[in-house]
């Protein structure tokens, strides 16, 4: 998933992205609630952790006005506010979830994953494509002959392409989804991760077409 972070706490922002990203998500941080909301709008995100307390704007803020300009985002609030009434508000502001500080990086990273699980774009949890099985709650790709072993950046890309299938993805849309905006890559790594995913995938009667100066996109076998 393509996850933004808005947190001042640049340890604690840190920690998490470190987690996150071992977990196969590609992160943006940014440090105060103005720069998360205006990055939120521009940007997009499969899901949204936001401290509450934020310089310029603060959390409650951020999640009202991402629903006011119907960004559909999921919404993790991170705080230590752990009263019943700072609950309650976060909830109340649209939050999907809420953890009080300090917390275990593991129960972050497992609702994290729950949150995921339950896009509203997404209906099914075991979606087809060809031969192959994603397991969205699993996070496991199937072909005929079992699991396909990925790495977690082979995930991150199988991911983006699949949710985007019959259109186009930029070179550019991939490095923000796997590395996280602004992250110093190579577009040559994305297409040595396209190849090695091409690999992997090429009995599934499904194909990644490289479409020349726009990108890539993910198609079943047969379709022009």
């Amino acid at each position: 998933m393509r996850i933004v972070l808005i947190e001042d706490n640049q340890l604690l922002a840190r920690a998490v992205e470190q987690a996150l990203r071992e977990e196969g998500h590609s992160v943006d941080w940014l440090a105060d609630g103005q720069d998360g909301l205006e990055f939120l709008t521009r940007e997009g995100a499969d899901l949204a952790i936001v401290d509450m307390n934020l310089p310029r704007l603060g959390g409650l803020d951020v999640i009202r006005r991402s629903i006011a300009a119907e960004l559909d985002i999921p919404v993790l609030v991170l705080t230590a506010r752990d009263g019943l009434d700072d609950r309650v508000a976060g909830l109340d502001a649209g939050a999907d979830d809420y953890m009080t500080k300090p917390f275990e990086m593991a129960e972050l990273c497992a609702r994290v994953r729950a949150l995921g699980r339950r896009r509203g774009k997404r209906g099914q949890m075991v979606e087809t494509m060809g031969a192959l099985s994603f397991d969205r709650t699993g996070r496991r790709l199937s072909g005929r002959d079992g699991i396909i072993e990925l790495s977690r950046r082979e995930l991150a890309l199988w991911e983006v392409l699949f949710d985007n299938a019959e259109r186009v993805v930029s070179k550019s849309t991939l490095c923000d989804s796997i590395y996280g905006t602004g992250a110093d890559v190579d577009v040559n790594a994305v297409e040595l991760l396209v190849s090695r995913l091409r690999r992997k995938i090429e009995d599934g009667d499904v194909q990644i077409r490289a479409i020349r100066g726009l990108g890539y996109i993910l198609q079943q076998d047969g379709e022009a």
